[in-house]
């Protein structure tokens, strides 16, 4: 009898270290006129620019930075860039390595040493998230420090699955039609934030990241906590985009693509005016119905029902 011997496990081939440059060279490629694009798209940067560049030694904002630094040498425009890291003083943070990046890189940058990590731990019940006051808190001292550093512009290393999981949170938990806009105006009106990042897909920058072997800071703050909201809702697009590939690029480009008339909102399309010979509405029209719907229901007659003669 004749015994059958198992087929050994395939032995991986070594990659030609040529195809992995010319794939990385691509997608850097890739990146620099993505970025390029959200940049032209919004008017992110403007000649003579000093932009604060958030870095908090994750992979989102380390390939940021150094997408702006590449973008600068060829820029139609001049402005200024300087790294800025918020020292949270969480426990174990090493403090020497962004510094130590930076310096070897010669790139300008500022440390904004801030206590948050004391506070948010203090206030905030064990088990529940820090997100809310933690932003909070960093955003202050963020917009504080761009005051009084005359920074122009401040960048975020939001990308594009972010905006699109912003957009899922807001419609599941808040009820609203809303993302990440790519550039905006704080509340106060003194800060533009821009988003160059706003095209990029998270898979890219994180092969990106590990082609430039950046020195990735881990959170153990916010980034650690497993019972975030955003990480359900990011678990989610992971499993459509492996099903359906290219579906959130696809909502990503849906929201540069609204059509109030197609929507239900009357602050964004005057639906009162459709059908008017005049085309102008009627603002005693809708008040009229209201106010026939406020009467007691008719048992007979479900609904709404026409006002009295």
């Amino acid at each position: 009898m004749s015994s059958v011997l198992p087929l050994s496990a395939p032995v991986p081939r070594a990659r030609d270290p040529r195809v992995v440059e010319r794939g990385q060279h691509k997608l850097g490629k890739r990146l620099r006129r993505q970025v390029g694009q959200a940049i032209a798209d919004f008017g992110m940067i403007e000649a003579g620019d000093k932009v604060m560049v958030c870095l908090s030694g994750g992979k989102d904002s380390y390939t940021l930075l150094d997408m702006l630094l590449q973008l600068q040498k060829k820029a139609p425009v001049p402005f200024e860039l300087v790294a800025v890291n918020l020292d949270q003083k969480q426990p174990g943070f090493p403090e020497h390595v962004l510094p130590d990046y930076l310096t070897a890189l010669g790139v300008p940058f500022q440390i904004i040493e801030q206590d948050t990590y004391s506070v948010v731990s203090r206030l905030i019940p064990e088990g529940k998230t820090l997100c809310s006051l933690c932003s909070r808190m960093r955003r202050g001292a963020l917009y504080n420090h761009a005051a009084h550093h005359g920074f122009t512009k401040i960048a975020l290393g939001h990308h594009r699955d972010d905006r699109v999981a912003t957009f899922f949170m807001n419609l599941f938990h808040h009820a609203k039609v809303s993302s990440m806009p790519p550039k905006l105006l704080s509340d106060d009106g003194k800060h533009v934030v821009i988003r160059p990042l706003a095209y990029v897909s998270e898979s890219d920058i994180v092969d990106y990241a590990a082609a430039r072997n950046f020195p990735i800071i881990p959170c153990n703050l916010c980034g650690s906590q497993e019972n975030l909201q955003r990480r359900q809702v990011g678990l989610m697009m992971q499993q459509w985009e492996a099903q359906h590939p290219g579906r959130i690029e696809q909502i990503s480009r849906a929201l540069g693509n609204i059509q109030p008339s197609q929507m239900a909102d009357a602050t964004l399309f005057d639906f009162m005016a459709l059908g008017h010979a005049d085309d102008t509405s009627s603002p005693d029209a809708r008040l009229h119905w209201v106010e026939v719907e406020s009467d007691p229901p008719d048992d007979h007659q479900p609904g709404l029902r026409a006002p009295a003669p």
